[in-house]
């Protein structure tokens, strides 16, 4: 049964999936998550390698395995709780109500079956079409994709296309069933500008002809401000900011989101690219107050306490406020000493993989 037409398509409520560590500890990759997605909405879900974007993804369509597990929370799509499913009914979600664009197209395409057979399959298991029949729907999906010659490409296999191509491949096998949900996972990682651009379009083409809801996760910034009608910032584990797109890049409240668009090229003049010191903490080494303090050049003393609630940027203009009756005036406070310095660690550029993570 669907839920109401004005009810999110996509409701995920206070998330929160955990993995094991030695001595039977376990630390949250995803802590606490909240966020909705409308109907034909773009959701971007954005923040550095290692803030739990893809956890948070592989735990909607309920691929987290051991020594991953989700230890609470709701994921609801049309009022349905995933979470209540069993594996059999989650995999007739999986492809038919939610599409999936993994990060790596390689690894995600079986390398000994044909783009085709694979395509073809995906639309028999959900009892689509079979036959010469899915064979002709398997070239009119790569052709939406904007594969050239696909029926020749549909014959091939996955290490004789290229980058491009079998991202677009990876795309057809996705809209095959017609989902009402796609989740990107990084979709143009490893792809060169001109292609990355073209995959973009794609996607969004996709989404308006086929009236898609589309969650893309990535840490490009520029791809958010081109996509998305609604952005949360992720950061540790945990969303800090969320904010419809125009209000997010003009009124930014949190530090990390700041420091974000901060390293945009071009965002401040200069020779030199801004950058963010040091790295997002490992799992289960969180300070314990705000995960960002550490890295953070405005924190107070709060900051090493507790971590802040997550901040929602609203327009100005959504309501006017009355103006407040003046106030008694007050003796000045005493003034706060600045906080110690941070020093800045050295970057890290590598990718951690929280599902490959090895135990602490």
């Amino acid at each position: 049964m669907k839920s109401k037409p004005d009810t999110p398509l996509l409701r995920v409520d206070r998330l929160r999936t955990v993995f094991a560590l030695r001595g039977g500890r376990e630390a949250a990759a995803v802590d606490d998550v909240s966020f909705d997605i409308a109907r034909g909405e773009t959701m971007a879900l954005v923040g550095e390698s290692g803030s739990g974007k893809s956890v948070t993804a592989l735990s909607i369509i309920g691929l987290v395995t051991p020594p991953g597990r989700i230890a609470s929370g709701r994921i609801e799509l049309d009022g349905v709780n995933l979470r209540d499913l069993d594996e059999s009914a989650m995999r007739r979600v999986r492809g038919r109500r939610i599409g999936f664009v993994f990060q790596e197209p390689s690894a995600a395409l079986n390398p000994v079956y044909t783009i085709g057979t694979q395509i073809a399959e995906t639309l028999a298991v959900h009892d689509l079409a079979r036959g010469s029949a899915a064979k002709a729907r398997s070239i009119e999906l790569l052709a939406m994709a904007r594969v050239p010659d696909p029926a020749r490409r549909a014959r091939e296999y996955p290490h004789q296309l290229s980058g491009g191509l079998r991202q677009r491949a990876m795309i057809a096998l996705a809209i095959a069933a017609e989902p009402s949900l796609l989740i990107a996972d990084e979709p143009t990682t490893a792809l060169d500008a001109t292609v990355q651009a073209e995959i973009l379009d794609l996607l969004g083409e996709m989404r308006r002809t086929l009236n898609l809801s589309l969650l893309l996760i990535t840490h490009d910034l520029g791809v958010v401000a081109e996509m998305a009608d609604h952005v949360a910032v992720m950061y540790a584990g945990r969303i800090v900011e969320q904010a419809p797109v125009r209000e997010l890049f003009d009124s930014p409240a949190h530090p990390y989101t700041k420091a974000l668009i901060a390293c945009i090229p071009g965002e401040r003049p200069g020779p030199r690219l801004t950058a963010i010191h040091g790295v997002v903490p490992r799992l289960g080494e969180l300070p314990p107050g705000c995960a960002f303090a550490p890295r953070c050049p405005s924190k107070f003393e709060p900051c090493d306490q507790r971590p802040p609630e997550v901040t929602q940027v609203t327009s100005p203009l959504a309501e006017p406020v009355e103006p407040a009756e003046p106030a008694e005036p007050v003796e000045p406070a005493e003034p706060i000493e600045p906080a110690e310095p941070v020093e800045p660690a050295e970057p890290v550029h590598s990718v951690r993989c929280f599902l490959n993570l090895p135990p602490a």
